[in-house]
């Protein structure tokens, strides 16, 4: 993964606008991350393969990063994204990791579906 070029990226979901494409959004403190306080709970949220088509695609921020897609009916995003990569599949691959490299919180988008 390279770190996230605001640009690059806004491009590349400014290019997925309209498309029928694969949702994968997770974050969490748990599974990935290590966590030396036990008083901070574990929290995580994970969808994969949830169909969307966006209205509009945006990254914001000056780094970490948010990057937002609008719905038709709502919207949904993620925040503190600091890495992104673009796929041999054109699946573009945002993701947010903490000084240690842990992974915090990945949005990832594909036009087929991600492998189960």
């Amino acid at each position: 993964m390279n770190v996230i070029d605001r640009d690059a990226v806004q491009a590349e979901l400014s290019r997925r606008v309209g498309q029928h494409l694969y949702l994968h959004l997770e974050t969490g403190t748990g599974a990935y991350a290590t966590l030396n306080d036990k008083k901070v709970p574990t929290v995580a949220a994970f969808i994969r393969n949830v169909q969307v088509c966006y209205e509009r695609g945006t990254v914001t921020g000056a780094g970490p990063y948010r990057a937002g897609l609008k719905l038709p009916s709502g919207w949904v995003y993620a925040e503190g994204l600091t890495d992104w990569f673009l796929d041999e599949h054109d699946r573009l691959l945002l993701a947010g990791h903490d000084d240690a490299g842990a992974l915090l919180v990945a949005l990832q988008l594909s036009p087929t579906p991600f492998p189960t």
